[in-house]
């Protein structure tokens, strides 16, 4: 006689629902997910019966725990970001949220005419002097991304000093102008490959040896009425930076309860 399959444990459930659920909803890799009670309460199932199904995700990495800090969707890398393009979220919030240490080398800052490029797409003339700012940014003490960044002159910045200790402490411009209560809204981002080597600045100063292909980001940052405060070039090796875009239906499947993956089970 054919021993009949085991019933799956309520720990069972709530871990497969949990990971349909991760797979499924608008949660992205690095994301801080909801408080223990709050998921619990959503799936109908106790905190401990909850804490056993996490456990099982995270030795798998599909979540991350934080002592003190949350619990994350997993599959993480400290040597590149999987973000996608339809947040506005500075590069420093986000090396927060995945717990790698990130810091800026070759730091340079300059008042110096924007150029025609980058006149044209903040709506001022070619020879205007803007703050500009250029830096390498370190992921985990690694090369990560060569920045470039142009602030519209008419943005009232905070001190040189206090500016530059901000800066040179790893925060972003995007940081820098919402704290200054710049009513950034969205940026408008052209993607484009490229290659650097060896030869010129931008290679030089990521450690690049001969040529190698780079991906570069070109930002337009705007308040909601659409005028343009800030331009950005950020340009990253392979590997460094994995791009994509979400694409889903208006109506995003919610988290399924343990009752309603009882009844799918049957």
């Amino acid at each position: 006689m054919v021993e009949p399959e085991p019933r799956p444990s309520l720990v069972d459930i709530a871990e497969e629902s949990l990971r349909t659920w991760l797979g499924s909803s608008r949660h992205r890799v690095g994301e801080r997910l909801p408080p223990e009670q709050e998921l619990s309460a959503q799936l109908g199932i106790s905190r401990g019966t909850l804490r056993t199904a996490l456990r099982r995700l995270e030795e798998t990495g599909e979540i991350v725990r934080r002592q003190g800090s949350g619990t994350y969707v997993g599959k993480l890398t400290s040597a590149a970001f999987d973000e996608g393009l339809e947040r506005l979220v500075s590069y420093a919030e986000l090396a927060r949220q995945r717990g790698v240490k990130m810091e800026p080398a070759e730091t340079t800052f300059e008042e110096a005419p924007v150029g025609r490029r980058v006149g044209e797409l903040l709506g001022i003339a070619a020879d205007q002097p803007a703050f500009t700012v250029t830096r390498v940014l370190l992921l985990d003490g690694e090369p990560w991304a060569h920045m470039r960044d142009v602030v519209h002159p008419e943005i009232e910045l905070p001190a040189a000093g206090k500016l530059r200790q901000a800066l040179g402490q790893g925060q972003m411009v995007l940081d820098v102008l919402k704290e200054r209560g710049v009513p950034v809204a969205y940026a408008r981002t052209h993607v484009t490959a490229r290659t650097v080597s060896a030869d010129d600045p931008v290679g030089r100063a990521l450690g690049v040896t001969g040529t190698s292909a780079a991906l570069e980001l070109e930002h337009v940052t705007c308040t909601g009425e659409g005028v343009p405060v800030e331009h950005s070039t950020d340009i990253f090796l392979p590997g460094r930076l994995d791009l994509h875009v979400i694409r889903q239906l208006e109506e995003p499947p919610p988290m399924p309860t343990i009752e309603r993956a009882r009844s799918r089970r049957g």
